[in-house]
């Protein structure tokens, strides 16, 4: 069957960006019952189950963060994006799941100890402007890129969120904000939208934003035959990049046709109905005493 090509070929290379990268092993499936930072009920564990949604997403946020001058900064300057972008992508992967499916105090520890890691980053920009990663403006700035690109790429290539579902699907991730120190990250699609309108001037182009996307096309995260994929994948990123930050950033005309983004959700919805057992999503749910397919079930979740 086509689907199973698909599935095998496609959605098993990129589901792999779900399993932590050497070093960063951990058994979700224990301790039995330790609640997770959010219920496995919520919103956030049925949208951060699905691997092609999170890496389209995960793109996307960092696009948005690249807009930003000293985020910019701080992301380039001291990251391994351009030297192994394949291992800085599990790195961030194995963080959101965590972050969503890992036992609470788990999550707590892993959050505090990138919030000591990001202390010492510090710098200033080709501007001369000084920077500190923990800079609760620059941290709001992150966490609200982070989950308008999660929500977002669920909503458009799996399934369209009412407005009142993505203000949930922020709420729930206000808390994991609060302990990286983004006391300020939208708890709603609203406060989104007035952090983007706020935020928007101080946006402006660069080549590291190509450089970027030019890296994530090289990489080597889908099988050869499937790189067009993965360059699908990625224009489907820049096509929910919100218009006005397109046109900043000279990133208009890039995103995808009508025919692209069909087959795009058409990958998306194959991946929301299949479980990857040895992933976190499903680990977790048998942490919680649900079944390993408890995510990819209709119940409770309209599809």
């Amino acid at each position: 069957m086509v689907s199973d090509a698909i599935l095998n070929r496609l959605i098993g290379p990129v589901g792999a960006l779900m399993q932590p990268p050497e070093g960063m092993a951990f058994d979700y499936a224990a301790p039995a019952g330790a609640p997770a930072l959010v219920s496995p009920d919520s919103l956030s564990w049925r949208l951060f189950k699905n691997p092609v949604s999170l890496f389209v997403g995960g793109v996307a946020a960092v696009i948005l963060e690249l807009a930003e001058p000293s985020v910019r900064s701080g992301v380039w300057e001291h990251s391994s994006f351009r030297k192994d972008a394949i291992t800085r992508l599990r790195r961030t992967g194995a963080a959101a799941m965590m972050t969503v499916y890992g036992p609470r105090e788990a999550a707590e520890k892993m959050i505090a100890r990138v919030v000591r890691v990001h202390e010492r980053v510090v710098g200033e920009t080709p501007a001369g402007i000084s920077y500190r990663a923990n800079d609760q403006r620059l941290l709001d700035w992150v966490q609200a890129t982070a989950g308008f690109g999660f929500i977002t790429a669920y909503s458009a290539f799996v399934r369209p969120l009412t407005p009142a579902e993505q203000s949930m699907a922020f709420a729930e991730g206000a808390g994991a904000a609060r302990l990286y120190g983004a006391l300020g990250a939208p708890d709603s699609l609203n406060a989104w939208h007035a952090m983007l309108a706020q935020t928007l001037p101080d946006l402006e182009p660069s080549p590291i934003v190509f450089e970027f996307l030019g890296i994530m096309n090289r990489a080597l995260i889908l099988p050869a035959p499937l790189r067009p994929m993965q360059r699908l994948m990625i224009r489907a990123a820049i096509d929910i990049v919100p218009a006005e930050v397109q046109e900043r950033l000279g990133l208009e005309g890039r995103g995808l046709s009508a025919p692209e983004r069909s087959v795009v959700r058409f990958i998306a919805r194959l991946a929301d109905r299949i479980p990857i057992l040895d992933a976190p999503p499903a680990q977790a749910s048998i942490r919680m005493g649900r079944p390993a397919d408890f995510l990819y079930r209709k119940t409770g979740f309209r599809h």
